[in-house]
């Protein structure tokens, strides 16, 4: 198979589809991989080491899309990228289609066979092509958050961790999944006052167990998040539902009765974000004030350590990328239920059931498409 990695143009994104390592097992399972040049700069990736690894490089990236037959990307495709995929192509990445209609209209038009990492399944439950960058994401948090909280950015000019005399800062995590256990393991450690919710009984006391009382949990409820937020110093919204629009947990009214210059990070804002006032902002311009409480809400968080997070993102994507081109999608996708749950479009119809409920657009199963 001919496989794509175009550089990634969404503004301040540095991470890349593919390592020179995962070129390297492409190319060794006679798949070939043409790369656009500087595609994996940010991540401190040269042409010349994905030359190396057997890669061809290509000028720009027409040439990428016209050329391969799968596309691996990082992020969702952006509107110039859009008008580059054709039908029978295969593209895998993060697409967030339940906020983002433009986009799942544009993919159905163009009758790409999209998978979509962040649905993609394991036998336990998990999401693991998601669960990397949430694990980047989460520890990111309480950094970005501590740099918000800062008086020159608008802040309550609260330090985190205090200092002996002074108490440290209430930290409120709405969710106890991977994001959430990632900040708290952060935020902890950084000598917060760390307060996670979850309405899982069974998650919340792993939490309680695994930090042995270092933090406290709370069963999440709207009650008890309007009376957490009252006090809090920094709230960090880590809530998920595969494939479907964040939940809006903390509302506009809300803000007027928090403390002025608290900070809420919104990690679910790739899924629309779990705060009412949220709107997606960028590495460039990462935060900004509604009734007096600071906002950072930026789309690609993960990308800001490029490095550190494409090779993560590269381990856990490389398996189902090698099945994709080995066996070609269809019989990758029957062949493997787990990668089934992240097929997200092909040939103009919508294959996921999360999406098509948000957007308000009809959706077939994956397996109702296969037995077509």
């Amino acid at each position: 198979m001919k496989i794509g990695c175009p550089r990634e143009i969404k503004p301040q994104e540095f991470r890349v589809g593919m390592t020179p390592a995962a070129v390297t097992e492409a190319v060794a399972r006679g798949h070939d991989v043409v790369v656009e040049t500087g595609a994996g700069l940010g991540a401190g990736f040269t042409d010349e080491d994905y030359a190396a690894a057997g890669a061809g490089i290509a000028p720009d990236a027409a040439s990428v899309f016209a050329a391969a037959e799968m596309i691996v990307k990082v992020k969702e495709p952006q509107a110039a990228e859009r008008a580059m995929l054709r039908d029978g192509q295969v593209l895998f990445t993060y697409l967030h289609l339940a906020p983002d209609p433009e986009q799942t209209r544009d993919l159905l038009a163009s009758g790409v066979t999209a998978i979509a990492y962040e649905t993609v399944t394991d036998a336990r439950g998990g999401l693991p092509l998601l669960a990397p960058m949430s694990e980047v994401a989460g520890r990111l948090a309480p950094q970005v958050g501590s740099w918000a909280l800062q008086k020159a950015n608008g802040g309550r000019g609260v330090l985190l961790g205090g200092v002996p005399g002074v108490r440290p800062a209430n930290v409120v995590i709405i969710g106890g999944g991977v994001v959430g256990t990632a900040a708290a393991r952060v935020a902890v450690g950084m000598g917060a006052n760390v307060t996670v919710t979850d309405r899982s009984v069974a998650r919340l006391s792993y939490l309680d167990d695994i930090f042995m009382g270092r933090l406290t949990t709370q069963y999440s409820s709207a009650a008890a998040t309007a009376d957490l937020i009252r006090t809090a110093d920094m709230v960090i919204g880590a809530v998920l539902i595969p494939g479907a629009a964040a939940p809006k947990l903390v509302t506009r009214d809300q803000l007027s009765t928090m403390q002025p210059g608290a900070v809420l990070v919104d990690v679910a804002i790739d899924q629309g974000g779990c705060f009412e006032t949220s709107r997606a902002t960028t590495h460039q311009d990462p935060i900004y004030e509604v009734d007096g409480i600071v906002h950072y809400c930026v789309a690609n968080m993960p990308g800001a350590v490029a490095r550190t997070s494409t090779q993560a993102l590269g381990n856990a994507t490389l398996p189902f990328l090698l099945a994709l081109a080995d066996k070609g999608w269809r019989q990758a996708v029957q062949d493997d239920p787990h990668l089934r749950a992240g097929l997200s479009t092909h040939g103009g119809r919508l294959t996921s059931a999360p999406v098509g409920e948000a957007l308000g657009l009809e959706a077939i199963t994956p397996d109702r498409l296969l037995a077509q």
